[in-house]
């Protein structure tokens, strides 16, 4: 495919925004109860609009910390607006996060401490953070894992969410020919 082509494919999958949706919880004594009754938090999810649809996630706040807040961050800063799913591999995984649409690379703020030992496995419709080569180098770049990737586990990329709706919307990108 010709480099216009293929702009023309990434266009497609452009990432309008994310939105949070807080889902909090908390679980009240009952009145002949009077023993308090530990707060049940709920995890936070997330709705990522892209132009194939919306995906919503769930992020994992207690097993992944520092990379949730560095995510919602990002999302709070408006930073994921007008970016795009800018590596797509059908038979892996779909990264965005740092790309607009012009291709131009997004200015990040400094990287965070990876949190991969956290149990969590990268299988398929999980989120994990993209990062170069050093451990500790994840910014604003993240992928969906589109099947079970054991192999980045050994590699010690750092699940910090789930697909809870929209996995079609993820098998659309999937789909683009890139």
């Amino acid at each position: 495919m010709n480099m216009a082509g293929w702009i023309k494919a990434m266009l497609a999958v452009a990432v309008c925004g994310v939105t949070v949706c807080v889902a909090q919880e908390t679980n009240a004594p009952a009145a002949a109860d009077k023993k308090p009754v530990e707060k049940e938090v709920k995890n936070t999810m997330v709705i990522i609009k892209t132009s194939m649809g919306d995906i919503k996630a769930e992020l994992f706040d207690k097993e992944a910390p520092i990379t949730v807040k560095n995510f919602l961050q990002y999302v709070d800063d408006k930073f994921y607006a007008g970016t795009i799913f800018h590596r797509v591999m059908p038979d892996f995984m779909i990264q965005g996060g740092g790309f607009t649409a012009e291709f131009e690379e997004k200015k990040t703020r400094e990287t965070i401490k990876n949190e991969s030992d956290n149990g969590l496995k990268n299988v398929r419709g999980t989120l994990a953070m993209a990062r170069r080569n050093p451990l500790d180098s994840a910014t604003s770049q993240f992928f969906i894992n589109v099947v079970d990737n054991a192999s980045l586990d050994r590699m010690q990329y750092c699940v910090f969410g789930k697909v809870v709706a929209g996995m079609d919307v993820v098998d659309k990108i999937r789909a683009v020919k890139t």
